[in-house]
């Protein structure tokens, strides 16, 4: 009798325990690994009753999307708080003011020995006038080229 009531004990306490499911720390285990599985970067997650909590930075709202889902997706999640957030996207850097492009052009044509070409810069187009050595041409051209400046209007001249 007593080993009967022993067994009916140790069956109910496993049933009680497969009931249950997996613990928080599985189940945090089981998402970090669904998340690096489907690719996600930058995104980790924690588990609390069974709801998993995301934190971190994603490249962009895709890859915020895509780890939620993938939380969802991991047997035991309840729900999941999506507390990622969104890396700032890049600001882009304003075009030297017109007056300092001048000057650092033409102090770069000068340095090279370009003293017959001058530059004009209006709203950030660029563009060489004048006439150099033709010994120097191919010095100047590169001088400017090496500006850093696309789109600009090459007018320079070769001379004798």
């Amino acid at each position: 009798m007593r080993t009967r009531f022993l067994t009916i004990i140790s069956i109910a306490a496993v049933l009680f325990m497969a009931a249950c499911g997996k613990s928080d720390a599985d189940l945090t285990t089981a998402v970090n690994d669904k998340l690096r599985a489907d690719g996600v970067s930058g995104i980790t997650a924690s588990v609390n009753d069974g709801v998993a909590t995301l934190t971190g930075v994603a490249a962009d709202q895709t890859v915020k999307a895509k780890a939620e889902a993938s939380a969802k997706a991991v047997e035991g999640i309840k729900s999941v708080v999506n507390n990622a957030t969104l890396r700032p996207v890049p600001v882009a850097t304003p075009a030297a003011a017109d007056p300092a492009l001048t000057g650092k052009i033409t102090e770069d044509l000068k340095k090279a020995g370009c003293t017959g070409a001058s530059v004009t810069v209006v709203n950030g187009k660029v563009t060489v006038t004048g006439e150099v050595p033709n010994a120097k041409y191919a010095t100047c051209i590169q001088t400017i080229q090496q500006s850093g400046i696309t789109g600009i209007d090459n007018q320079l001249k070769k001379g004798a």
